[in-house]
């Protein structure tokens, strides 16, 4: 299936416009996977991306550290992360060396959340399996050449 069927649009003003759609389109259909897969446990993308973030952390992190990991840099993280630490599923510290900043845990319950769904790691990677290792890592080059370049004038 192509995107001209997806989106029912039959013409694009060039390649360019086509491969922006595309790529925001496929960016969009990916999320609402997740977002399935993620609602079971009722957490968000977001918040297993902090959670994903803290289990690969040798140390506490802070939500500006966490924040530069982020997959969605524009998200709130301080909000995320109170409303993990509702969940039980982080914790927060007073940071030894800096007052200033909060160090952020994983908790137990968090722990056992993110190694339960690492069970969906195979369907998560089925979604893509159209594609073979090799072309995988073309498309990844590829992705990081497009957010290499310099920002357009507008």
């Amino acid at each position: 299936m192509g995107i001209e069927k997806d989106i029912q649009q039959s013409c694009f003003r060039n390649e360019f416009q086509k491969l922006g759609i595309n790529l925001i389109y496929t960016a969009n259909w990916l999320n609402e996977k997740m977002a399935h897969i993620l609602a079971n446990e009722e957490i968000t993308q977001q918040q297993y991306n902090i959670l994903r973030i803290l289990r690969g952390s040798e140390c506490p992190l802070s939500t500006l550290k966490i924040r530069e990991r982020m997959l969605d840099k524009m998200s709130d993280t301080s909000r995320i992360v109170d409303r993990l630490v509702g969940k039980g599923l982080v914790e927060k510290t007073a940071c030894v060396k800096d007052k200033r900043l909060v160090d952020i845990t994983l908790s137990k319950k968090g722990l056992v959340l993110v190694d339960k769904l690492d069970q969906f790691n195979d369907q998560i990677d089925a979604v893509l399996m159209g594609v073979d290792e090799k072309e995988a890592q073309a498309i990844n080059q590829i992705l990081d050449k497009i957010r290499a370049t310099s920002e357009p004038k507008i």
